[in-house]
């Protein structure tokens, strides 16, 4: 059976199928959860993020107009509601400004780690410890970011979102994005490489 495309699904939500709806579910409520979870850092918050979005989508599908990706489209409501929650509970500023300590896909840190920073020939533990405090090192320099730099990274890096979906999810031009990472990657590649060269950890700040 070919998978049903988001427009196709969204369509059959406007129409009420149920079976649609419990798709278009399955498909993106994970990672609407990772991404709430990001914001609120609260599981139970998180949880109540993801079912607004969702009944924002069945009472509300017919706002996606289709000129964007629908996956833009509700990375962008569940950024809203997470944020509209944090103002209501006021707790903005009580948010640690830490990476998660243990993320769910030690890959997605990995992506970050230079190319050169991996001994790809070393297969012993020793090699997959050295790894680990790299991925630990690399959670910790992404932790330093400016937060608008840092969500760029989060949404390309951990989500893996395409340039233009990033750039719909926070409501800036493309080319914002683009500078964003790019100011991202450059720093952590010089901090990287000043930690290499045995200086102090960066201390946070611009």
């Amino acid at each position: 059976m070919q998978t049903q495309s988001d427009s196709e699904l969204v369509n059959g939500v406007l129409e009420r199928d149920d079976r649609a709806f419990g798709l278009l579910f399955d498909r993106y409520a994970e990672a609407l959860h990772r991404h709430a979870s990001y914001i609120v850092r609260d599981e139970a918050a998180a949880q109540d993020v993801v079912q607004e979005v969702f009944l924002r989508v069945w009472n509300r599908a017919d706002q996606w107009d289709g000129s964007g990706a629908f996956r833009a489209w509700l990375y962008r409501i569940a950024t809203n509601v997470a944020l509209n929650h944090l103002r209501t509970v006021k707790r903005r500023h009580e948010v640690p400004l830490e990476l998660p300590a243990e993320p769910e896909d030690d890959d997605d840190v990995a992506t970050l780690i230079p190319a050169w920073a991996v001994d790809h020939s070393a297969l012993g533990p020793e090699a997959t410890v050295e790894l680990a405090e790299k991925r630990v090192t690399c959670r910790r320099l992404v932790a330093r970011l400016p937060e608008d730099k840092r969500e760029v990274i989060r949404l390309v890096h951990e989500l893996d979102l395409p340039l233009r979906d990033a750039a719909e999810v926070l409501g800036i031009p493309e080319g914002t994005v683009k500078s964003r990472l790019h100011y991202a990657r450059e720093r952590l590649s010089r901090e990287w490489l000043a930690l290499d060269a045995g200086s102090r950890e960066p201390e946070a700040g611009s």
